[in-house]
């Protein structure tokens, strides 16, 4: 297996699990525990992972992988919940779409309606570009590569100046005292107009990120209409956001 292959195979097994084994990789990838040994110092160097005895976990604990190393987890939770986001969105209606794995779902689900999609992420506007009835507008920006989301200056002055029908965010938690965040104050920035600029604000977040507290607050949970999970959800997570008010639908 080449180098590249397995740093690939290696970075899913972390966004995954969370950790990586050294002994166990080697197992799985068909090498030796030297070959994962100089892999993984490697990444370090790279700054893409922390060495541990035995193994490694993520960088810091506000790293965020790269998106492209999120997006095999909780998939089909993921799918559910945009076909349920996508029920909520009217023909002609103008959509924001923050970026993440659950909205690019989101935005597949929405790719053969006639809707404006009103996105920062570069890779969903790439995915919908070839759609002829989806209108798709991005702000300026400088792109985040760890989520392809724009963020700054230039993309704020876009957005700030946009009303939306419905807005989708992606998010990496969401608490009943602390509300909705991100682990990047800059896409947090973002997110928080379009949810401010958006006459209805849905979170679509699988069960993983429930109770989870994160760097950057979004909003506060008054804000934010509807959460979309999944089944996963335990019932006391979701009895404390419906007491903060929140419409919630599990799917």
């Amino acid at each position: 297996m080449r180098k590249h292959d397995r740093w690939n195979a290696l970075l899913e097994q972390l966004a995954a699990d969370g950790q990586i084994d050294i002994d166990a990789a080697a197992g799985t990838l068909g090498v030796s525990s030297a070959t994962i040994r100089r892999d993984l110092d490697e990444l370090t160097e790279q700054q893409m992972v922390t060495r541990t005895r035995g193994g490694a976990v993520a960088y810091s604990v506000s790293y965020d992988l790269p998106l492209r190393y999120k997006t095999a987890r909780h998939a089909p939770e993921k799918q559910r919940i945009a076909a349920a986001a996508a029920a909520m969105v009217d023909a002609g209606a103008i959509v924001g779409l923050t970026g993440g794995t659950t909205t690019t779902e989101v935005a597949r689900a929405l790719s053969t309606r006639a809707v404006t999609i009103v996105t920062n992420a570069v890779n969903i506007a790439n995915e919908l570009a070839v759609r002829p009835d989806v209108k798709i507008v991005m702000p300026g920006g400088v792109m985040r590569p760890q989520s392809y989301e724009l963020i700054g200056p230039l993309a704020s002055g876009v957005l700030g100046e946009i009303s939306l029908d419905i807005a989708f965010l992606g998010v990496d938690g969401i608490d009943p005292e602390r509300g909705v965040g991100a682990h990047h104050e800059g896409e947090a920035a973002i997110n928080r107009l379009m949810a401010f600029n958006a006459a209805r604000v849905v979170v679509v977040a699988d069960a993983s990120k429930l109770g989870r507290r994160t760097f950057a607050r979004i909003c506060e949970l008054d804000r934010v209409h509807t959460l979309i999970t999944d089944t996963t959800a335990p019932r006391d997570a979701l009895d404390r956001l419906a007491a903060a008010g929140l419409a919630i639908v599990t799917v």
